[in-house]
């Protein structure tokens, strides 16, 4: 667990020219040009294009910062805050200390009150920070959170790509400026297109960013454009591409390819409203079965680019994840026929129309072979892409069971979080669940709370384990495969790292050589 750290330490840390150093001496000026294939599922308008939550891609930290970020390892570092502590024995009240002496781009002193203000908005808005019940200003540049349960992970969900610090503003408005503390201010923006950033001269990082200018563009869905741009000298960067184009890249001198490690994966929602066929788990199950997972990673990200996912939120790099047991194919094949057949579908079973949209180069060829393995098992689906706008409303509907509007038989990429955070996502309150209910799911939950009070590391990773067992046997959700994830920039883009968590990636250190 993280505890107070030394502003000593600290302030050397962020010091640290890291891996700009290992690179020549880097040098200040320039600008790069980025395409990003993996954008944003919010749909941005003129009054929102420069808020957060609506970024033209997941890159927030261009512009923003939050109170702490994860590096490519997972770990917390600090950010905005230099400490963070539980100042109660069941973890759910928690202190943060903000770091002195932050300016946001307009110059105004970063307060605790902006981080009060920032997370009234989250709480309401952000699926991971809707336990905290309150946010207080304290003495000495202090914020504490209350929560509604203890949670040993809290200082994860600080890290969120959405929870950045703005300056207080009423919620209906706060972010909308476009004003934040980040390494980069905007300069101009074209909604859902593209984004143009300064370097912010104030930045609490002393000596950075290095740059002067980045321009961001969303091509969703267009990485051949995107790669053919690269080539001709319109982009000096691609992120987020297709990893079975990744062999092809590394024949380029003129390019690197960079890989952030594990990455994303696709959940499939479930829906078990009345009438459903998700409503029965032997149904579920036959999926679980019937989907040959080693087949995506072979045919859709070659070898050595994948993970079989285990249908939780995990990713199979997380000390925590707990594999599935696997079997034959033939055999996986028969027992999932068994199963509709106990099911009352002997002959298999037509699961309707599985939506999906373009949210990363490689998902419309993950499907194909998800919908031809499938098949094999007796269970049969119609395809139907969805375009980018407007999608997260069409996959979740009103969401309102009462009303009969129910949510649909869809797809959402998710990256690697923590247990604390990937776990919780299958709570039956929430869309991703396909709204699992029963005995089951209220024993997941119960462990779960049981796990964030418990401060021990150890004793926290039996309880994971416990409620993996329990999404193998239950699937709410179908998690079926994922793959590392790829970058490709040309060699005057130096000091660049990727990060499993796309929108976890920093520009700080970027330099053009």
């Amino acid at each position: 667990m993280m505890s107070a750290l030394s502003r000593r330490a600290l302030g050397a840390l962020s010091l640290l020219p890291g891996i700009a150093a290992a690179q020549g001496a880097p040098r200040r000026g320039g600008a790069i040009t980025v395409a990003q294939c993996s954008a944003n599922r919010f749909v941005a308008s003129a009054q929102t294009a420069r808020h957060p939550y609506f970024t033209v891609d997941l890159t927030t930290r261009i512009p923003y910062n939050a109170l702490v970020w994860v590096d490519r390892q997972m770990r917390l570092q600090p950010e905005l805050a230099i400490a963070w502590q539980p100042a109660s024995a069941d973890q759910s009240v928690w202190d943060i200390t903000l770091r002195p002496g932050v300016r946001f781009h307009d110059g105004s002193p970063l307060r605790a009150e902006d981080v009060v203000a920032s997370y009234q908005l989250h709480r309401q808005r952000n699926f991971a920070s809707g336990q905290i019940q309150r946010i207080e200003a304290m003495a000495d540049g202090r914020v504490r959170f209350s929560l509604d349960a203890g949670n040993s992970e809290f200082p994860y969900v600080l890290a969120e790509y959405q929870n950045m610090i703005m300056p207080a503003a009423p919620v209906e408005t706060i972010g909308n400026t476009g004003i934040g503390t980040g390494p980069f201010r905007f300069a101009s923006t074209d909604p859902n297109r593209v984004a143009v950033y300064e370097r912010n001269p104030a930045y609490w990082r002393e000596g950075f960013p290095y740059l002067d200018r980045i321009e961001l563009h969303n091509r969703e869905g267009q990485q051949e454009t995107a790669l053919a741009g690269l080539r001709a000298g319109q982009f000096d960067m691609v992120m987020t591409i297709d990893p079975r184009s990744v062999r092809n890249l590394q024949r380029d001198a003129d390019l690197v390819v960079d890989s952030g490690g594990g990455g994303h994966h696709y959940v499939i929602q479930l829906p078990k409203h009345p009438g459903s066929p998700f409503e029965d788990k032997r149904v579920r199950q036959a999926l679980a079965l019937g989907v040959d997972r080693e087949a995506i990673i072979r045919l859709v990200y070659g070898e050595g680019n994948g993970w079989v996912g285990n249908d939780s939120h995990l990713v199979a790099a997380d000390p925590n994840f707990l594999a599935m047991p696997r079997l034959p194919r033939a055999e996986a094949v028969a027992r999932a026929r068994a199963l509709l057949a106990a099911a009352g579908h002997p002959n298999g079973i037509n699961l309707g129309t599985l939506y999906w949209s373009p949210q990363s180069p490689e998902v419309g060829r993950y499907f194909q072979v998800l919908q031809e393995t499938a098949r094999e098992a007796g269970l049969t689906m119609a395809l139907e892409q969805r375009p980018a706008d407007g999608y997260v409303q069409f996959r979740t509907g009103d969401n309102d069971l009462s009303k009969g509007s129910f949510h649909r038989f869809a797809m959402t990429a998710v990256g690697p979080r923590n247990p604390g955070i990937s776990l919780f996502r299958m709570r039956g309150d929430f869309v991703e669940s396909g709204h699992w209910r029963g005995a089951e799911h209220d024993r997941y939950m119960a462990l779960y709370a049981e796990a964030m009070r418990e401060g021990d590391a150890t004793r926290r990773r039996a309880m994971f384990a416990a409620m993996q067992s329990l999404l193998h046997e239950e699937v709410p959700a179908l998690l079926p495969a994922g793959t590392m994830t790829f970058s490709v920039r040309r060699r005057h883009v130096q000091g660049f790292e990727f990060h499993p968590q796309i929108w976890s990636v920093r520009f700080d250190e970027v330099w053009r050589g």
